[in-house]
């Protein structure tokens, strides 16, 4: 009682010990217009009909074996990391990120997470697929696995309830932790399987499934530009922690996703099916790699590489994944059908 009021300037993205209450005056207007815009794009997996893609699931000759594993590879996947995500932000970013602007936008976040399962099972339940197959494809499928046990460690670590930031070390921790979530995790491991599913959306096949799946794009898209701001937000206000060791090891982490996303797209996709096959992928991630290197400010690792998919420009258009003191996403809205046209 009687400090005064909490400033402006006293807010901090970490390390904060002013007032974690005081939401107003705001000083990153970024992540509150951030969260304004997701809740104008709110949605619910139920408001999508499913019955196409029920009915062509249970036809014999509608899919290929090769689309019928797309399809289960990526429900599997998904459903584990979005798993991961909302318990990386609920036990460990929520914690140690101090801004209460920047927090509501993680319980916003948050909520998103649990909906993205949501869907998921809601796929799951409608194409009348075995839930324990779906669901325990981290534990029992390989290329499921080895993503969810590359991002385990990160979250797990954070989680300690003794862990606290305040000092170099855990500091670098922390932003190392959201360097993987954000700019690896839903940055690049999600991308083939947007593009897979998508993909059959595209050729009106699962429509119900890719416009779940598009919908859950957009809110990955928020997500990540969201995660980039806080962290170039951190480095401006701890520039020791951006150290030339520090900036090799984040390109280190970067160059060991590309590699073993690529391994996922084999994985999934031994033949070529779609129009796709995985050596496209493998450019189409190294095109990824740059662009998430270029947006916490790294040097770009691959030279030249391009985007085979140019049709994933106009379902997101990757412009819109720029820092957000560069660009503001404005083409959120309430409701409405998505146009595959």
């Amino acid at each position: 009682m009687g400090a005064g009021r909490v400033r402006v300037d006293d807010k901090k993205i970490i390390n904060c010990h002013a007032d974690l209450n005081q939401l107003v005056p705001f000083k990153y207007e970024w992540a509150w217009q951030k969260y304004l815009d997701a809740c104008a794009n709110h949605w619910m997996p139920q408001e999508i009909n499913m019955n196409a893609d029920i009915a062509l699931w249970k036809d014999p000759n509608g899919l290929t074996d090769d689309e019928r594993t797309i399809i289960k590879r990526n429900l599997g996947f998904f459903s584990t990391a979005d798993s991961l995500v909302a318990n990386n932000l609920v036990l460990a970013v929520y914690r140690h990120i101090s801004n209460p602007e920047c927090r509501q936008y993680l319980l916003r976040q948050s909520f998103e997470e649990a909906l993205h399962t949501h869907a998921y099972q809601y796929v799951v339940e409608s194409l009348g697929l075995d839930e324990g197959e779906i669901f325990n494809m981290y534990r029992e499928v390989p290329a499921v696995a080895r993503k969810a046990e590359w991002a385990l460690p990160f979250t797990q670590h954070l989680a300690d309830p003794h862990f606290k930031t305040g000092t170099p070390e855990n500091d670098r921790k922390l932003l190392r932790e959201l360097v993987a979530f954000y700019v690896i995790f839903e940055g690049i491991f999600f991308y083939v399987g947007f593009v897979q599913v998508l993909s059959m959306g595209r050729r009106n096949k699962m429509t119900g499934t890719a416009e779940q799946f598009q919908y859950i794009l957009r809110d990955e898209s928020m997500h990540m530009n969201f995660g980039i701001d806080v962290i170039n937000q951190i480095k401006i206000e701890n520039p020791h922690l951006w150290s030339p060791e520090f900036k090799q090891e984040l390109i280190t982490m970067i160059r060991d996703a590309v590699t073993m996303e690529s391994r996922y797209a084999h994985d999934t996709m031994p033949r070529g099916v779609l129009g796709l096959n995985a050596p496209m992928f493998e450019e189409y991630l190294q095109f990824i790699a740059n662009r998430r290197c270029a947006q916490i400010g790294l040097p770009e690792q691959y030279p030249g590489a391009s985007n085979p998919f140019p049709w994933m420009s106009e379902v997101l258009d990757l412009k819109k994944e720029k820092n957000f003191f560069e660009t503001r996403v404005t083409e959120y809205q309430t409701g409405g059908a998505l146009n595959w046209d």
